[in-house]
């Protein structure tokens, strides 16, 4: 992985974590969730005047993309419903860039170098500890578990598919600026049959989720699926989920959430992950 990809996600994880904090922070999940997919729309469209039109051979790719990825917020959105994902979603961030890279190696037959392997599995591991940070329930809890795990893989499918079809498009951020259109389709879809009131809010307390974490969220997984074309996806999706420490700042210094030994240990261990994903192979 080059110093600019490496750069490049990094950036697009400290933007990732930006507007997931944005949701988490909203009393309306459902406003906070839609305000960010629909925040998509005007930044695509901008985007498809400067990317040529993605290859027809993307299309299948594209249209499962959109599945995964609104099953993934569907999914979001009730798994904070249900309880303190501060436990249980590190297990999803984690478990995914390993899901993905099990995938890429015994499925898919790519070549990654045992120290690029390390590092993903130390990633993965390092975020996954930051479930243990207040205490075990979320471990202990098997639906909070199963929960967890099927986030990550909707995290680690949609990861995979869009890696495959940015590559067959032969333009990333016009497969994705067309996925994003599609995606917001599906999301305004779903709020006029179950919550049509929320488009009303989206004029008022939805608006700076609209604007700004509808930006924040489209050029970050821009960038990730820019990173897909130009490093092997195992990688690249274990380098965005350190997006849990730049979320982990902004708990502690902006929300004033208490740091304890724990969250250290856990940021130190996913930084070295990251570390040696830099230095492994460039």
């Amino acid at each position: 992985m080059t110093l600019t990809v490496f750069l490049a996600v990094l950036g697009a994880a400290a933007l990732h974590a930006v507007w997931n904090a944005m949701v988490k922070g909203g009393s309306d999940k459902l406003l906070g969730m839609a305000g960010i997919m629909l925040g998509h729309v005007p930044f695509a469209l901008a985007s498809l005047l400067f990317v040529p039109l993605p290859a027809a051979g993307a299309l299948p790719w594209m249209v499962g993309g959109m599945a995964l990825h609104f099953g993934y917020q569907m999914f979001l959105i009730n798994s904070y419903r249900i309880g303190d994902l501060t436990q249980v979603y590190p297990i999803a961030r984690g478990s995914a860039p390993l899901i993905v890279a099990a995938v890429s190696v015994v499925l898919l037959g790519v070549d990654l170098a045992p120290t690029e392997l390390l590092a993903v599995l130390i990633i993965g591991l390092g975020i996954v500890s930051l479930g243990l940070a207040r205490h075990a329930d979320g471990l202990r809890n098997g639906r909070a578990a199963f929960l967890a795990l099927v986030t990550g893989g909707f995290i680690a499918g949609y990861s995979l598919v869009d890696g495959t079809g940015a590559r067959a498009a032969g333009t990333a951020v016009g497969y994705y600026a067309w996925l994003s259109i599609g995606n917001a389709a599906m999301m305004a879809l779903y709020l006029a049959l179950r919550s049509p009131g929320t488009f009303r809010q989206l004029a008022g307390p939805g608006q700076r989720t609209f604007w700004i974490g509808g930006g924040a969220s489209f050029v970050a997984y821009a960038i990730v699926t820019w990173a897909f074309t130009q490093a092997p996806i195992a990688l690249v999706t274990a380098l965005r989920e350190t997006s849990i420490i730049f979320a982990l700042f902004i708990g502690v210094m902006i929300l004033r959430e208490p740091l304890n030994l724990m969250k250290v240990f856990s940021t130190m261990t996913t930084l070295l992950g990251a570390a040696l994903l830099r230095w492994a192979r460039t």
